[in-house]
């Protein structure tokens, strides 16, 4: 698997894996899973303590100990902040979050911790000290954040001395707003509307890499998940582009939808969430290819976008 840098600092693949699905699953699939994915070059997990209630956690930890993977072999990422009907991103909060998934997770540290959602009661210095408190237990080695706008990063940064690594976004052929309002910039078209501070942009400019969540997922006008738009009828157009360009580069849909997503300069790092190693066999393939620029504007046009 190729690598790149999260946040020009730490050495990844280009593809990470979702760990949000594996919880209710019996633990021989979920060694079946990491073993692949540790083939495959794909060394990335991607956790947070609501997958499961926290069992997510658990179960990939005891499946790492089965497998007798040692921990230096593996890059852990999790999150917090999301509470059952609010969120919280207080002090004392993330440090006994950061503690209680070191347990779940069996390990003495973890590479990287993302503050999950912006809570508007956040205080920035607040969640300094908590970053400076389980940094300097060595607890946590890495920060960064999770769909926050470009003010709230500025917010943020304001306090924190840490360098926020990355900022994991929803993006997919069919959700593709924060690539919209740019493209639209300058116009009157609905798609011009600049929802989220042009994040996209700005993480470019700190060196903040973004990190695509649901990259297979489409959603309503309210942007929550139906559902993947891989081979659903609703996208007839799409899917025949994926399959012209998977047939031309002898890949599979899901590796050219994956391959858009890292054609974009921002150098975007994929969540991939699936659960079956042969999906993700298929997926590992996207990195084999480099579409072209008309390639790229034709899978965007194809999932239902236009171009002013």
């Amino acid at each position: 698997m190729k690598r790149m840098k999260l946040g020009n600092e730490l050495d990844v693949p280009v593809i990470g894996l979702g760990c949000m699905r594996i919880w209710d699953k019996p633990i021989s699939e979920v060694e079946r899973l990491i073993a692949t994915s540790l083939e495959l070059g794909i060394n990335f997990f991607d956790h947070a303590d609501i997958y499961g209630g926290g069992k997510s956690e658990e179960v990939f930890a005891q499946a790492l100990k089965n497998l007798q993977i040692s921990r230096d072999k593996v890059i852990i990422q999790t999150k917090c902040g999301i509470r059952s009907g609010f969120y919280d991103l207080s002090k004392e909060h993330i440090i006994t979050s950061v503690e209680k998934a070191l347990k779940r997770l069996d390990t003495d540290y973890i590479d990287v911790l993302l503050l999950h959602r912006p809570d508007t009661l956040m205080e920035p210095e607040e969640i300094a000290e908590a970053f400076s408190y389980v940094h300097s237990k060595g607890y946590v080695r890495y920060f960064g954040v999770s769909n926050f706008n470009s003010m709230q990063i500025e917010l943020l940064s304001s306090a924190v001395n840490y360098k926020l690594l990355t900022n994991q976004l929803q993006l997919s052929l069919t959700n593709t707003g924060m690539i919209d309002s740019g493209i639209f910039a300058n116009t009157k078209f609905h798609q011009a509307i600049n929802r989220d501070g042009s994040i996209l942009e700005y993480c470019r400019l700190k060196g903040i890499t973004i990190q695509a969540w649901s990259p297979f997922q489409y959603g309503n006008e309210y942007g929550n998940i139906q559902g993947v738009f891989i081979d659903n009828p609703l996208f007839p157009d799409l899917n025949a582009k994926l399959e012209y360009l998977a047939n031309k580069y002898s890949v599979s849909k899901e590796a050219i939808a994956i391959a858009w997503i890292l054609r974009h300069p921002a150098k975007i790092q994929p969540i991939v969430g699936t659960t079956n190693p042969e999906r993700l066999k298929k997926i590992a393939q996207a990195q084999n290819v480099d579409l072209t620029r008309e390639e790229w504007y034709s899978l965007y046009i194809a999932a239902g976008n236009m171009i002013p």
